[in-house]
């Protein structure tokens, strides 16, 4: 993945949902006034037809449903 300049992006993201496992890095989108924005989280839970993710690992109480998909979505309502 390389970003807008072309460089080599830090970080690895999983895009494979049916390899989703607890601990991977994603790349997540939110509906609403943040749509198009990307976002990266960590995956806490990996349910069949959805994730439970966090974009701060170390605050217990960050946690977001989102679909489960190549880059989840998070509803706006749900960010924490």
């Amino acid at each position: 993945m390389k970003d807008m300049m072309g460089d080599a992006c830090p970080f690895e993201f999983n895009f494979d949902p049916d390899s989703f496992k607890v601990g991977d890095s994603v790349s997540y989108r939110v509906t609403g006034s943040l749509a198009g924005m990307p976002f990266m989280g960590t995956l806490l839970e990996v349910h069949d037809d959805h994730v439970v993710l966090t974009s701060e690992p170390d605050n217990p109480a960050s946690r977001m449903r989102a679909t489960r998909e190549s880059r989840p979505v998070v509803q706006e309502e749900d960010i924490c």
